[in-house]
């Protein structure tokens, strides 16, 4: 029996936060239900939009909230992810700002500001495409032990080493 080879390791920054980002959407359910799009991925961004469609609008005949905070925490997940360490939400605040309506495109630009250790800090600005800023999120991040893309860590190693 041979062992199976070891997964390409990218070493540019962008190609691993996109080979990071294929393989969480690849598993990602939820955000694909509601219709969301990756636009850009990038080392501690991520860009992604949604439409918001008719079964999205509450009592108001606005988008509902919940999925506008569901739109940025997704943009927010693929930021924090794209180095390639799991990494989950420790604390999020959203205020919103102005409504979304049926057929509105929303975009989440999710940005980081700050990483150091296992922590990190995330700023997602919802606008509707073209437009106006719908919600301002804020995201706090946790780095968890282990990979997203699992094995890529120690491939990396094994591709330093000297051969015997």
């Amino acid at each position: 029996m041979t062992a199976s080879p070891a997964p390409a390791v990218p070493t540019d920054p962008h190609a691993l936060a996109q080979a990071v980002a294929a393989a969480m959407w690849s598993r990602d359910h939820a955000t694909q239900a509601l219709g969301m799009r990756l636009d850009a991925i990038a080392p501690g961004r991520a860009v992604l939009s949604m439409p918001v469609r008719r079964d999205m609008v509450n009592g108001h005949a606005i988008c509902h909230g919940g999925l506008i905070f569901t739109l940025a925490d997704s943009a927010f997940a693929y930021a924090c992810n794209s180095y390639n360490h799991n990494t989950v939400a420790s604390a999020c605040h959203i205020d919103f700002l102005a409504p979304a309506r049926e057929g509105d495109v929303l975009e989440a630009e999710a940005v980081e500001r700050s990483l150091a250790g296992r922590t990190g800090v995330y700023d997602i600005t919802v606008r509707v495409r073209g437009g106006r800023t719908v919600a301002l999120f804020r995201g706090k991040s946790y780095r968890l032990g282990g990979e997203v893309i699992a094995g890529l860590a120690h491939a990396a190693e094994a591709a330093t080493r000297p051969a015997a």
